[in-house]
Order: C-alpha cells, then structure tokens, then sequence
C-alpha cells in the first residue's frame, strides 16, 4: 500500500513560515479531510506536498522518496487548486486535449467523466465560475494518479455537481490517497474517513473521522402531531428537538413516539461534531498519525 509521509515540515513565502513542524502519514486508501480557517495553511500545506513550495525544514515522502527531488514520485500526484489554471481562449475540449497531450490520458474521457458534453465547444473564457471548475476537475482526472491533492474540488458548483464530485471522489479514493480541503462541516463527515485540522500553521487534530463526538447529541422530530406536552422537546424550525447522550438513546425514542402512535415523518441529527474542533482542537491533541 503508498504511503504519503510528512516529516516535520517547515513551509512559507518569501522567508515567513506558515507551515510550522507539520507531520502525518497517509498509509491508507482513503479520504483525508483538510479542514481549518481561512489563512491557516491548507493551500500551502496542498502545495508543498505537490512540489510547487520547496519547505524550508523537512521532507515529503511518497513511497520513501523525496517528492521534491524525485520527478517520478511527483508524476504519481495530481493537484487541483482553488484556482482555474485554464487558457481562456481555447475550447474545453483543446484545453483538455492541450493538457492531455502533456500529461497523458484522453479529453473525450474527462469530458464524459464530468458530463461536459454541452460544454466541450465553448471557450473557458465564456463558462461560468462553476462550468470552469468542472473543467478544471477534468483535468486532474485525465490521468490516474496514485495521490489527489483537491483544493476546495466542490467550490462555486451547484449541489447537483458538488455530488457529482464527490461520488467521482469517493470511487477513486478506494485505491487511492485523497486529500480534500472543504470548508463545508457536513460535506467533509459524509465523504472523508480521515481529517487533518490545520490551525495557524499547524496540525491541530489527525485521527478518524468516526472517533468525533458531539458534546451534545441534538436530534430534531418531525411529526404529524404535537408532541411537545407527551416528551420534553423544544419546536425549533420546524423540528421538536431533544437532546442525547448517544444515538442509541435516541433510538429508544423514536422507537417510545411510534409505539406510541405518533406518526414521525423525519427524524436528523442538528449538530457536526466537526465543530467542536475549532473550539476545542490545539496543537497538543494531534495524533501522531492516520
């Protein structure tokens, strides 16, 4: 199995470190979630993995070879940024064919893969913001790679192409290593297995997703009746909300509110545990590694 390795890396611009002592392995096909705020280094952190930032301090390993010297271990790795690096007066179908020529593969193939059908004879100068991130997407997907670097991949698309996206995400992350940026909570739970919290430069929490907690499990009932004056609920939105200690707990009442004859038409957790990790996460808690 590849293993993607950072070892105490040091990474910045123009001399000013951003990147401070960061180090993780990735030894397993999977998602790995990159989540933090703006400005904490996940753009530089996809970068100096890529190659495209030399560290300062540290190295980058894929399969024990120094990704910034070894120009085959930097053809295993494919990175798409939060911005579209595309010629704007070329159809979608040059450019692809264009980089496709470069890096190998087929445009007809990205295209189909990405249902740019409609799309493929228009210049990217003339698509819309989420049309050339789609194309940008296909891109990266021209060849295979054995890493993705996915710079925020569901930015400025619609819910429709975001799904898209990610069901093209989560099938290759089956043999592969992808690391995914997002700033949507609830996307990175439902599609990633790991996360990597960066915070001021540093990796604030690495470990599984399915280890996070809710300090407080919140669940929302909606029913056909009030159901208010039968359990302790708070209507909120359009749900009767009850607070748990797990979700087993509620179950057990879902389970009480249908026996007893309520008709429960939706029953949704209110809250990501994601959150708490931009409260409660600090350089202290990371793992040492995933």
């Amino acid at each position: 199995m590849s293993t993607l390795e950072l070892v105490k890396v040091n990474a910045g611009y123009d001399g000013k470190p951003v990147l401070h002592q960061i180090s993780f392995e990735a030894r397993e096909s999977a998602i790995y979630v990159v989540l933090g705020p703006n400005g904490a280094g996940k753009t530089t952190l996809f970068r100096t993995i890529a190659g495209i930032l030399e560290p300062y301090s540290g190295q980058v390993r894929f399969d024990g070879e120094d990704l910034l010297t070894s120009k085959e271990a930097r053809k295993k790795i494919n990175y798409l940024s939060h911005y579209n690096a595309l010629p704007e007066e070329m159809t979608v179908w040059r450019a692809l064919d264009f980089y496709a020529k470069i890096e190998g593969g087929k445009a007809d193939d990205a295209i189909s893969l990405l249902g740019l059908g409609e799309l493929k004879d228009k210049k990217v100068g003339d698509l819309s913001q989420g049309q050339k991130k789609r194309v940008s997407i296909a891109k990266v997907f021209l060849q295979e790679r054995d890493i993705y670097l996915l710079d925020e991949p569901t930015s400025n698309v619609d819910p429709a192409v975001s799904r898209e996206i990610r069901d093209i995400v989560l099938k290759i992350s089956k043999e592969r290593v992808v690391l995914y940026s997002s700033h949507n909570l609830y996307e990175a739970r439902d599609i990633g297995t790991n996360l990597l919290l960066v915070r001021n430069g540093t990796l604030a929490y690495n470990g599984k997703i399915s280890d996070m907690k809710s300090k407080e499990y919140r669940v929302g009932f909606r029913t056909a009746t009030d159901i208010s004056k039968v359990v302790d609920a708070k209507l909120e939105g359009g749900y009767y909300v009850m607070s748990f200690g797990t979700p087993e707990e509620a179950g057990l009442m879902l389970k009480k509110l249908v026996d007893s004859g309520v008709i429960v038409t939706e029953m949704r957790e209110l809250d990501n545990p994601l959150e708490n990790l931009f409260e409660d996460a600090s350089p202290s808690s990371a793992a040492s590694g995933a």
